[in-house]
């Protein structure tokens, strides 16, 4: 691919006024102009053995008057615009133990050359797994050190990949504030980590499929007492894994253990998939049937196991973001199955507003609206941070799959001729598929899931929906609350969807200065309702007095 634009690249790498170029043609000596290098060669160090292959990254940051040197230069999603980075893909490095990448061919926001004249530190990632859309640089990526280079440049910088990203150990948290680190510490005595092969993702993979999970017992917690305790599952958002939900775990455990909250049993569900995004636990033509295998498969394991109420007036669900998307999609599609969720800030409830697009709309452009403006994706209260087609088009180049929209294309899209996810939106233009939308919403819309089929859902799920949004929520997904909020409505459903003034997608759960107030909400009301008379009494009104004065 690099050979076959590389002329038109050239032509384009150094523009001149039309006067100049007359004046160049029709002296009587031709003065050769420089020409701006957009190739860069990126090298394998001598002691890796053997070949190499991925996603191969090179970010550019220009250098600001005072700054300190970096340690890396990477993309940041609260200012996407700030870095550029080029992408390509790389089969093998070759003989030669080298690769030349195009930073014109494969670019955001721009191809290098677009780049004003100065000082950049660069550096250069390759990403071995595939996952940098979801976790970044992660263990086995070759990365190159930080270089400080002049642009534009009249030859090839050269970047050798000289280190490897370690793996670190499941239990390893010496990096994170000590907070975290005695927390973890304090919860690992009470912290089991189940590995469920599943026999039906199995199937449908074709290969052994593991569910991870860990399930966090309460306090005077005895495998041979009669005693049983509800239980919660909890499901991290997009970026969430298996090894952050032990700092979560280590959260739930400090709160329980104080008496802060109700003792019951927490189960921590790993959703990061295959390589593709997250599964959110939904049954999917492309990630398998994730929302059987939890219901019919994990749960039933689980309850043999531990000292769980093991029906639904004892199961609950709770998450963020994805998870609060994944937990309230479960309630809706297994209302038998579980007594309850309590879903904060989820991913869009209602396509017809899909952060922000209304995805039914005839026409609709997932890029920009009615009168041709790109749409806001993240904001900070009234300040716009990044748009959807800045945050999608950087999603394409650092990687094929992971990212957040292409995560969602995995679980909710039919699947193409290709055997891959059908594309919800052209990523060059914006233009939405009606056919793929068409699909979302007979599958997961959930407010049309709400209102098409409430005389069928009514008798197991009335009741059971709580959601907590902020009003400034960062990922405006306030918008399809109050979608779903009316089709609760419009259907005579009961429901709590809870509005928070002025909180957003990260301070939702704080208030008065504690960080955990929200926690501490939800697990009292989960208890609440599987131990209705655990619950301490109200207090009955004083009887007003019929005596005259």
């Amino acid at each position: 691919m690099a050979t076959k634009h590389m002329h038109a690249c050239q032509l384009r790498r150094w523009r001149m006024p039309i006067a100049a170029a007359l004046l160049l043609s029709t002296g009587p000596a031709f003065a050769e102009l420089p020409i701006a290098e957009t190739r860069m060669i990126v090298t394998l160090p001598e002691s890796w053995k053997g070949d190499a292959s991925g996603r191969l990254l090179v970010f550019a940051s220009p250098v600001k008057p005072g700054e300190a040197d970096q340690a890396d230069v990477d993309t940041s999603t609260f200012d996407p615009q700030a870095v550029s980075v080029a992408a390509r893909d790389v089969a093998t490095f070759g003989v030669a133990r080298t690769v030349q990448i195009n930073t014109q061919e494969t670019a955001f926001p721009a191809g290098f050359a677009a780049l004003p004249a100065g000082d950049y530190r660069v550096q250069a990632v390759l990403d071995r797994n595939g996952d940098y859309n979801y976790g970044g640089r992660g263990p086995g990526d070759l990365v190159s050190k930080v270089v400080t280079i002049h642009w534009p440049e009249q030859s090839p910088a050269t970047l050798p990949l000289d280190r490897t990203i370690p793996d670190r150990a499941l239990w390893d948290f010496s990096d994170a504030p000590r907070d975290v680190q005695q927390a973890v510490a304090d919860a690992k005595p009470h912290l089991h980590e189940e590995l469920f092969q599943s026999p039906a993702l199995s199937v449908f993979w074709g290969r052994p499929i593991t569910i991870k999970a860990w399930v966090l017992t309460p306090p005077g917690y005895s495998p041979d007492a009669r005693q049983t305790y509800p239980t919660v599952y909890e499901t991290g958002g997009f970026g969430s894994t298996h090894k952050r939900d032990i700092a979560m775990a280590g959260r739930i455990w400090g709160l329980e253990a104080t008496k802060d909250i109700p003792p019951m049993i927490w189960v921590f569900l790993d959703q990061s998939s295959l390589g593709t995004g997250t599964t959110e636990f939904a049954d999917s033509v492309n990630n398998g049937p994730w929302g059987h295998a939890l219901t019919a498969e994990l749960i039933p394991s689980l309850e043999k196991q531990y000292r769980m109420d093991g029906k639904a007036s004892g199961r609950f669900l709770t998450g963020h973001s994805s998870g609060g998307w994944a937990t309230l999609w479960l309630q809706v599609r297994y209302p038998k199955v579980f007594g309850g969720t309590w879903s904060t800030s989820p991913d869009p409830s209602d396509f017809h507003d899909f952060t922000g697009a209304d995805l039914y709309a005839p026409g609709a452009n997932f890029y920009r609206d009615a009168a041709g403006k790109p749409r806001p994706l993240i904001r900070d209260h009234d300040k716009l941070i990044a748009t959807i087609p800045d945050f999608a088009k950087l999603e394409a180049v650092l990687g094929h799959d992971g990212g957040q929209f292409r995560s969602f294309e995995w679980v909710f899209s039919p699947r193409g001729a290709d055997g891959t996810p059908m594309e919800m939106f052209d990523r060059t233009t914006g233009a939405v598929d009606p056919a793929v939308v068409s699909y979302w919403r007979d599958h997961y819309d959930i407010a049309h899931m709400i209102e098409t089929r409430w005389p069928e859902l009514k008798p197991d799920l009335d009741g059971k929906v709580h959601l907590i949004v902020g009003t400034a929520d960062t990922f405006y997904l306030d918008g399809a609350a109050h979608r779903l909020d009316a089709a609760m409505k419009k259907v005579g459903a009961h429901a709590q969807i809870s509005f928070l003034p002025d909180k957003t997608h990260f301070d939702l759960y704080e208030r008065g200065g504690d960080k955990r107030a929200l926690t501490r909400d939800i697990a009292r009301a989960m208890y609440a309702t599987a131990r209705p008379e655990a619950a301490p009494a109200k207090k009955r009104p004083a009887r007003k007095s019929s005596r005259r004065h």
